[in-house]
């Protein structure tokens, strides 16, 4: 299992001390694979990109209309977190569904 994320982020934290067996990459660091990022794209839209963080909100309206997937290229941060890959199965997010699908 992998959890992409940040290593400073409280919910990825969260994610990574109940599941122990878990990878965590910071996509800051480490960055995310292109096929993952279409797979979670074409799974979860416009969810992905997180526009309640401060760096969505240093945007201006034309780098904001940019296409998501480049956007959270140049600005990891921008990645909804933590984005799980169980297998092949993903997961968005640290609610009750997903620690529940994840059985936490």
């Amino acid at each position: 299992m992998i959890i992409y994320g940040l290593k400073n982020c409280d919910t990825c934290r969260k994610a990574v001390k109940a599941l122990p067996d878990a990878q965590l990459v910071d996509v800051r660091a480490d960055g995310v694979s292109d096929d993952v990022m279409q797979r979670a794209f074409a799974q979860f839209g416009m969810a992905l990109l997180n526009t309640r963080s401060t760096t969505w909100r240093g945007l201006d309206a034309g780098e904001r209309d940019n296409d998501p997937l480049v956007l959270i290229a140049q600005h990891p941060t921008l990645m909804k977190r933590p984005l799980i890959d169980d297998a092949g199965t993903l997961h968005l997010g640290w609610t009750k569904e997903v620690q529940s699908a994840l059985g936490v």
